[in-house]
C-alpha cells in the first residue's frame, strides 16, 4: 500500500468513527436537540442550572415533602390553587392529557407537581381531592405562606399572596412551570399556557437529550 493510499485510508476511517459517534449519539439520545423548537413548544432552558432553597412542605397525604427531595427525576412545578376559576384546572387538564400521551418511560422521569398559592384554604385533603379529580400522577404541596412565596420567587414564577379577608377570594398568578432537573436546581421553564401539541414531542427529547 503506498503512502497516498495510507493516508487516504486513514482519513476514511476518521470520518467512520466521527459518523458512527454521531449516529449513535442521535440513537441515544431520541433525536438531536433543536433549541427553536424547544422554544416554540414554550420551552426555555437556562445556560446554568440555579440553586433551589430548602424549603419543607406538606403533601396531599398529609407527609412532609422537602425541596432537597426533588432529586432524581424531573419535576414541573405549577403554582396555583384549587378554588382558581380558569387556570389551575385548564393547566391541570392538559398535563393530564400530556401524561396520557407520554410512554410511560417519560411519565416515570417526570413528575407534575401542584404548589398552593393559597394555603389558606388548600388544606392537604383539599388537595387531595381536587388532584383526585386529574388522575393518578399528580403531587399537590401546601405549607406555610411565607416558605411558598421563597419557593416561587426563587424559581421565578411569583404571585401576589391574597386578601384572605375577603369572601370568594382570588390569588393573582401566572401560569408558567418551573423545571426542575434531577439534581435538584432550576433547569428552565415551560411558558403557559401550554402548548400541548408541541409539548407533547418536544419536552421529552430535551429529558431524553439530558440522560
Amino acid at each position: 500500500m503506498t503512502r497516498i493510499q495510507k493516508t487516504v485510508f486513514i482519513l476514511v476511517a476518521l470520518v467512520a468513527l466521527v459518523i458512527g459517534l454521531t449516529v449513535y449519539k442521535v440513537l441515544n439520545t431520541g433525536q438531536p436537540l433543536d433549541t427553536a423548537e424547544l422554544l416554540d413548544a414554550g420551552i426555555v432552558i437556562l445556560p446554568q442550572g440555579r440553586d433551589v432553597p430548602d424549603v419543607t412542605l406538606t403533601n396531599q397525604d398529609g407527609q412532609p415533602v422537602s425541596t432537597h427531595d426533588l432529586q432524581g427525576k424531573w419535576h414541573l412545578l405549577f403554582f396555583g390553587y384549587t378554588f382558581c376559576p380558569d387556570i389551575c384546572p385548564a393547566t391541570l387538564a392538559e398535563l393530564r392529557q400530556l401524561r396520557s400521551q407520554w410512554p410511560d418511560e417519560v411519565n416515570q422521569q417526570l413528575q407534575p407537581i401542584l404548589v398552593s398559592v393559597d394555603p389558606e384554604r388548600d388544606t392537604p385533603e383539599q388537595l387531595k381531592k381536587y388532584l383526585d379529580y386529574f388522575g393518578a400522577g399528580f403531587i399537590g404541596l401546601t405549607g406555610p405562606l411565607d416558605d411558598i412565596q421563597t419557593l416561587a420567587n426563587a424559581v421565578g414564577v411569583p404571585f401576589i399572596p391574597a386578601d384572605t379577608s375577603k369572601e370568594n377570594y382570588t390569588v393573582d398568578h401566572g401560569g408558567n412551570l418551573a423545571l426542575i432537573g434531577p439534581d435538584g436546581r432550576l433547569r428552565g421553564f415551560v411558558r403557559g399556557p401550554l402548548r400541548a401539541e408541541k409539548l407533547a414531542e418536544q419536552l421529552p427529547v430535551f429529558i431524553s437529550s439530558e440522560g
